[in-house]
């Protein structure tokens, strides 16, 4: 009889050449050699896809949860000449515009009624209006060298601010353009919701004229991003030890946080939507969540050292003064092959993700809690109603869709604190909740 060990190996494997979320994280897109797909966030729900046999693409933008996509070709066979823009409606199948530069397109942002695209050394932005897709130039900036084409929008009603590299390594331009519009309505349907919580209140006075150059680090910038009000602005350089967070009206730096001590490539970060949390993720595979603790002295519950409170007295260094994320999970990497009834997860971690944040629980719940009351339970109006809550959904660029769970709230740092105090272990992981696989060959997952 042969015992030998035997193994089964995939002949295909999920390969994802980029994937991006839309702007409220409601929907994201993937692309991969076959073209690409629009998926729901959460649940994970596959939306539409188009196969391309005959050509790839480099970025595919939602323009929120609309049916407008932006693409730019890419790889070794572009379906689009890497120097242009298409503006695709997905609903109808067709090109209804398109943008073309003299350069290769680096990077794309965009929110409703504007579109922003990253070249080499500029920016140009371009207003977009109707269904019809009419595009008119509206401006075109100078940056430094800008080969990630960083970009980042202000997309909540009435805002407007668009951040992009400045004309020094390290620094950001922050460019006021008109207020954005609020979501179309549909007919017999409510105006839909941004978000379920609302930001805290910010305490810093505000100028008259915001700054416009924000001097954030001193090498050359890998990541930038704002919430959907534009009020803050999270920074990262090459050296990828510390996240920065700045108050776009003032340009002070409010938050400077740790994500660790040895050198990496910080991929992207993400305000909560009500931005009392940021997420950061980078090569080494981890995901980091830091506490802003913006409502207030003492609402922050990141890590400290143990030294930190001594800095009032003595000259320490500034590395005992950080903060470090209060809570982390670290992505597996997919196994390569599958032992018969076994299911073997290497220890290296996966290289590439895109994390966003999304909101469970509010609407369908409380019309739920509603229903399950009855017009004469005698409850007064919102009293049963299901609190919010935060998690995170980071994809893989293996094709992997985490949902992520917080370990602690803000509000449980006292007894936090107590039970470091007692000796007791604290949970400082992100809980995974569910994991399931996208871009699949069979369908698309």
């Amino acid at each position: 009889m042969h015992l030998a060990r035997h193994t089964i190996t995939p002949t295909l494997q999920t390969v994802i050449v980029n994937a991006r979320f839309d702007q409220d994280g409601n929907v994201f897109t993937a692309i991969t050699p076959r073209g690409y797909a629009v998926y729901l966030a959460n649940p994970l729900r596959l939306i539409t896809h188009r196969d391309i046999p005959n050509g790839t693409l480099a970025h595919v933008v939602p323009l929120h949860s609309t049916n407008l996509l932006f693409l730019v070709g890419g790889g070794n066979n572009p379906l689009y000449p890497p120097n242009k823009v298409i503006l695709h409606n997905a609903a109808q199948g067709v090109d209804v515009a398109e943008l073309e530069f003299r350069e290769v397109v680096r990077g794309l942002a965009c929110r409703r009624g504007m579109l922003a695209v990253a070249l080499r050394r500029r920016v140009c932005v371009f207003e977009i209006g109707g269904e019809i897709a009419v595009v008119s130039r509206l401006g075109e900036w100078e940056t430094c060298e800008n080969e990630r084409g960083l970009l980042a929008f202000a997309s909540a009603q009435r805002a407007t601010l668009l951040a992009f590299p400045g004309k020094q390594d390290g620094h950001v331009q922050l460019l006021h353009l008109p207020p954005c519009p609020g979501p179309a309505k549909e007919p017999g349907k409510p105006a839909r919701r941004h978000s379920l919580s609302k930001p805290p209140r910010r305490t810093l006075p505000t100028p008259r004229n915001p700054v416009s150059i924000i001097a954030a680090h001193s090498g050359r910038l890998t990541s930038i991003s704002t919430p959907p009000s534009g009020s803050l602005l999270a920074t990262s350089s090459e050296k990828g030890t510390l996240v920065r967070v700045w108050d776009t009206l003032t340009g002070t730096c409010v938050r400077e946080l740790r994500r660790g001590a040895d050198k990496a490539e910080i991929y992207g970060t993400a305000f909560r939507k009500d931005e009392r949390e940021l997420a950061v993720w980078s090569d080494k595979g981890t995901i980091h969540v830091f506490s802003l603790g913006l409502d207030g002295p003492g609402t922050s519950i990141n890590q400290r050292s143990a030294l930190a409170p001594l800095s009032a007295v003595l000259p320490l260094p500034k590395y005992f003064q950080s903060e470090w994320s209060y809570a982390s999970f670290r992505l597996p990497q997919p196994a390569t092959h599958t032992d018969l009834g076994t299911f073997v997860l290497p220890d290296e971690p996966e290289i590439r993700c895109v994390c966003a944040w999304v909101e469970v629980g509010g609407v369908e719940e409380r019309g739920r809690a509603r229903q399950g009351s009855g017009s004469g339970s005698g409850k007064a109006e919102g009293e049963g109603e299901a609190e919010v809550e935060h998690k995170l959904v980071a994809l893989t660029w293996a094709g992997g869709w985490y949902r992520l769970s917080l370990p602690d709230r803000p509000g449980q740092r006292e007894s936090e604190k107590g039970k470091e105090r007692e000796g007791e272990a604290v949970n400082r992981q992100l809980g995974l909740e569910e994991f399931r696989r996208y871009g699949r060959w069979d369908g698309w997952g």
